[in-house]
Protein backbone atom coordinates (compact mmCIF):
# COMPACT_ATOMS: atom_id res chain seq x y z
CA UNK A 1 0.00 0.00 0.00
CA UNK A 2 0.75 3.49 -1.07
CA UNK A 3 2.24 5.56 2.02
CA UNK A 4 0.35 8.78 0.29
CA UNK A 5 -2.71 7.49 -0.68
CA UNK A 6 -3.38 6.28 3.01
CA UNK A 7 -2.47 9.26 4.38
CA UNK A 8 -4.66 11.61 1.66
CA UNK A 9 -7.68 8.84 2.39
CA UNK A 10 -7.44 9.81 6.25
CA UNK A 11 -6.98 13.63 5.89
CA UNK A 12 -8.91 15.44 3.13
CA UNK A 13 -7.16 17.52 1.75
CA UNK A 14 -9.92 20.04 0.32
CA UNK A 15 -9.75 23.01 1.64
CA UNK A 16 -13.59 23.54 3.40
CA UNK A 17 -13.03 20.15 5.24
CA UNK A 18 -10.06 20.89 6.77
CA UNK A 19 -8.97 22.05 9.99
CA UNK A 20 -5.58 24.35 8.97
CA UNK A 21 -8.29 26.57 6.91
CA UNK A 22 -10.32 26.80 9.16
CA UNK A 23 -7.10 27.89 11.96
CA UNK A 24 -5.79 29.95 9.40
CA UNK A 25 -9.42 31.73 9.34
CA UNK A 26 -9.51 32.21 12.89
CA UNK A 27 -5.95 33.25 13.32
CA UNK A 28 -6.44 35.57 10.43
CA UNK A 29 -8.78 37.63 11.58
CA UNK A 30 -8.18 37.39 15.22
CA UNK A 31 -5.19 39.06 14.18
CA UNK A 32 -6.77 41.76 12.12
CA UNK A 33 -8.92 42.82 14.99
CA UNK A 34 -6.25 43.18 17.02
CA UNK A 35 -3.55 45.19 15.15
CA UNK A 36 -5.47 48.52 14.58
CA UNK A 37 -3.64 50.25 11.79
CA UNK A 38 -0.58 48.58 13.20
CA UNK A 39 -0.89 49.08 16.70
CA UNK A 40 -2.13 46.59 19.38
CA UNK A 41 -5.12 47.21 20.73
CA UNK A 42 -3.82 46.47 24.64
CA UNK A 43 -1.87 49.83 23.70
CA UNK A 44 -4.41 51.68 22.60
CA UNK A 45 -6.17 50.93 25.51
CA UNK A 46 -3.63 51.61 28.04
CA UNK A 47 -2.70 54.94 26.48
CA UNK A 48 -6.55 55.60 27.20
CA UNK A 49 -6.45 54.93 30.55
CA UNK A 50 -3.26 56.13 31.71
CA UNK A 51 -2.16 58.93 29.50
CA UNK A 52 1.16 60.02 29.95
CA UNK A 53 4.04 58.44 28.19
CA UNK A 54 1.61 56.10 27.04
CA UNK A 55 -0.54 58.55 24.72
CA UNK A 56 3.04 59.64 23.58
CA UNK A 57 3.56 56.55 22.30
CA UNK A 58 0.44 55.53 21.14
CA UNK A 59 0.84 59.37 18.91
CA UNK A 60 4.00 58.84 17.69
CA UNK A 61 3.88 54.97 16.47
CA UNK A 62 0.04 55.33 15.23
CA UNK A 63 1.64 58.86 12.99
CA UNK A 64 4.34 56.36 11.85
CA UNK A 65 2.11 53.76 10.58
CA UNK A 66 -0.39 56.40 9.11
CA UNK A 67 2.66 58.33 6.72
CA UNK A 68 3.69 54.59 6.02
CA UNK A 69 0.00 53.56 4.51
CA UNK A 70 -0.06 56.58 2.90
CA UNK A 71 2.94 56.92 1.53
CA UNK A 72 2.53 53.05 0.14
CA UNK A 73 -0.81 54.57 -1.29
CA UNK A 74 0.60 57.82 -2.81
CA UNK A 75 3.31 55.88 -4.38
CA UNK A 76 1.53 52.68 -5.88
CA UNK A 77 -1.81 52.51 -4.39
CA UNK A 78 -2.88 52.63 -8.23
CA UNK A 79 -0.79 49.35 -8.97
CA UNK A 80 -1.64 47.66 -5.75
CA UNK A 81 -5.59 48.36 -6.43
CA UNK A 82 -4.71 47.31 -9.55
CA UNK A 83 -3.35 43.58 -9.27
CA UNK A 84 -5.40 43.32 -5.98
CA UNK A 85 -8.51 43.97 -8.64
CA UNK A 86 -7.36 41.10 -10.74
CA UNK A 87 -5.82 38.49 -8.13
CA UNK A 88 -9.29 38.95 -6.15
CA UNK A 89 -11.55 38.39 -10.13
CA UNK A 90 -8.94 35.75 -10.64
CA UNK A 91 -9.67 34.29 -7.92
CA UNK A 92 -13.21 34.55 -7.50
CA UNK A 93 -13.76 33.09 -11.32
CA UNK A 94 -11.51 30.03 -10.73
CA UNK A 95 -13.45 29.29 -7.67
CA UNK A 96 -17.17 29.98 -8.05
CA UNK A 97 -16.76 30.02 -12.10
CA UNK A 98 -14.82 27.05 -12.53
CA UNK A 99 -15.60 25.38 -9.23
CA UNK A 100 -11.75 25.13 -7.78
CA UNK A 101 -12.97 24.91 -3.79
CA UNK A 102 -8.68 25.90 -3.59
CA UNK A 103 -9.57 29.48 -4.84
CA UNK A 104 -13.14 29.47 -3.49
CA UNK A 105 -11.37 29.56 0.27
CA UNK A 106 -8.45 31.91 -0.64
CA UNK A 107 -11.30 34.42 -2.31
CA UNK A 108 -13.10 34.04 0.72
CA UNK A 109 -10.50 35.14 2.93
CA UNK A 110 -8.77 37.35 0.67
CA UNK A 111 -11.90 39.19 -0.57
CA UNK A 112 -13.02 40.33 3.23
CA UNK A 113 -9.07 41.51 3.77
CA UNK A 114 -9.19 43.54 0.66
CA UNK A 115 -12.24 45.63 2.50
CA UNK A 116 -10.47 46.06 5.93
CA UNK A 117 -7.40 47.72 4.12
CA UNK A 118 -9.12 50.11 1.88
CA UNK A 119 -10.78 50.71 5.43
CA UNK A 120 -7.67 51.05 7.18
CA UNK A 121 -6.37 53.30 4.21
CA UNK A 122 -9.75 55.37 4.92
CA UNK A 123 -8.92 55.84 8.69
CA UNK A 124 -5.34 56.96 8.03
CA UNK A 125 -6.48 59.65 5.74
CA UNK A 126 -9.03 60.90 8.27
CA UNK A 127 -6.56 60.44 10.95
CA UNK A 128 -4.13 62.53 8.69
CA UNK A 129 -6.33 65.23 7.61
CA UNK A 130 -7.86 66.11 10.74
CA UNK A 131 -4.36 65.69 12.77
CA UNK A 132 -6.69 63.56 15.48
CA UNK A 133 -5.18 63.57 18.44
CA UNK A 134 -6.54 62.73 21.89
CA UNK A 135 -9.88 61.43 21.97
CA UNK A 136 -10.77 61.85 18.76
CA UNK A 137 -8.27 59.63 18.12
CA UNK A 138 -8.74 57.07 20.22
CA UNK A 139 -12.82 57.18 18.70
CA UNK A 140 -11.56 56.77 14.98
CA UNK A 141 -9.02 53.63 16.05
CA UNK A 142 -11.80 52.15 17.82
CA UNK A 143 -14.34 52.45 14.95
CA UNK A 144 -11.40 51.16 12.71
CA UNK A 145 -11.68 48.10 15.23
CA UNK A 146 -15.12 47.90 14.98
CA UNK A 147 -15.51 47.97 11.36
CA UNK A 148 -13.31 44.66 11.35
CA UNK A 149 -14.26 43.02 13.63
CA UNK A 150 -18.13 43.07 11.54
CA UNK A 151 -16.22 42.71 8.66
CA UNK A 152 -14.59 39.82 10.19
CA UNK A 153 -18.04 38.42 12.00
CA UNK A 154 -19.75 38.60 8.57
CA UNK A 155 -16.54 37.08 6.58
CA UNK A 156 -16.43 34.05 9.21
CA UNK A 157 -20.10 33.84 8.72
CA UNK A 158 -20.49 33.08 5.09
CA UNK A 159 -17.48 31.40 4.97
CA UNK A 160 -18.90 29.01 7.34
CA UNK A 161 -22.27 28.67 5.59
CA UNK A 162 -20.27 28.14 1.86
CA UNK A 163 -17.60 25.68 3.62
CA UNK A 164 -21.06 23.67 5.05
CA UNK A 165 -22.79 23.59 1.58
CA UNK A 166 -19.43 22.45 -0.08
CA UNK A 167 -18.90 19.57 2.67
CA UNK A 168 -22.31 18.46 2.43
CA UNK A 169 -22.72 18.75 -1.67
CA UNK A 170 -18.70 17.02 -2.00
CA UNK A 171 -20.56 13.93 0.51
CA UNK A 172 -18.99 12.92 3.84
CA UNK A 173 -17.93 9.19 1.39
CA UNK A 174 -16.80 11.27 -2.25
Amino acid sequence: MDWYSTVFELIDMRSFSNLWFWIALAVMWSTASHWVLGVPWDMILRAQRQSDQYDTDLHDIVRINTNRLLNIANVSGLWLLGFGCFFLTLLGLLGFVYRFEFAQAVFLLGFPMSLVGASALSTARLIREEDATGARLYQLLGRQRMITQVIGMLSIFVTALWGMYQNLTYGALG
